[in-house]
């Protein structure tokens, strides 16, 4: 049976993981290195670390972050924000990152996705889609879901799967930040559209919404402001998880955040 991953989000800008609602309002979480290598050793599965800025100033990504993290997280991590090229996407996996996430650039320029994909294997490449409900479908937004594309979502995901993406991303921006839960009819659309590896991400506030998720066939659980903030914790979120039959990995050593 496959394990479902447990991924803790940390959303970084100026140099400190934050966490908002639909990436307003934003609160201080902590120190990005330190928060992550404190959920590598608490049993988080992966991280994914999104500068939250870099698209909408123009800010080059967060190559110098991913070398630290590198040294001290024994996880695999995913680092997202501002890349717009092969050679970017170059520097943060040569420094350790093990995937990198594009969004913005690949809406802008999809055979970026192929150029990576080509080079690096697209198990290093993840897709992140944020979308915006419209009506009885969804639309792709981008810029931290400010900015409307007109490209509907299951469009979308046909066109980044045939590209060569290796994971999807995939951010209800309406539940972003609400803790009201995964938006299900969401995740519903895009598996039944793909079978790439999907990751849940917006709305996780309480431990069954991790078990709805699971539930769907998602491949990933991501959630950010419960852990960030204390609400639950990985070990928690793991042990309700197996205790409903999804399969997940336990570690004897893991510890509590």
């Amino acid at each position: 049976m496959q394990q479902v991953r447990v991924i803790p989000c940390l959303d970084v800008a100026g140099g400190r993981v934050v966490k908002g609602v639909s990436f307003v309002e934003l609160r201080d979480a902590g120190d990005p290195v330190a928060l992550g290598e404190v959920y590598s050793e608490a049993g988080a599965d992966e991280l994914i670390f999104l500068d939250i800025g870099a698209t909408n100033s123009g800010r080059e990504p967060l190559v110098d972050l991913a070398a630290r993290v590198a040294q001290g997280v024994l996880i695999p991590f995913t680092v997202g924000g501002g890349i717009d090229s092969l050679e970017t996407a170059s520097r943060l996996l040569r420094v350790g990152a093990d995937k990198v996430s594009v969004n913005s650039a690949a809406v802008r320029n999809p055979e970026l996705i192929r150029a990576i994909s080509d080079v690096y294997g697209n198990q290093c490449v993840v897709v992140a889609i944020d979308v915006r409900r419209r009506g009885a479908s969804y639309e792709v937004v981008t810029h931290g879901g400010r900015r409307p594309t007109g490209i509907e979502l299951v469009r979308w995901v046909d066109r980044v799967q045939a590209e060569g993406a290796g994971e999807l991303l995939v951010t209800s921006m309406d539940q972003d930040g609400g803790l009201g839960g995964y938006d299900a009819d969401l995740y519903t659309e895009v598996l039944a559209r793909t079978d790439i590896p999907v990751i849940a991400s917006g709305g996780v506030g309480k431990l069954e919404d991790f078990l709805i998720g699971a539930r769907l066939g998602v491949q990933g659980l991501l959630a950010a402001s419960v852990f960030h903030f204390g609400t639950l914790t990985i070990r928690e979120v793991k042990n309700y998880l197996a205790h409903h039959d999804i399969a997940v990995r336990q570690e004897e050593d893991e510890i509590d955040v």
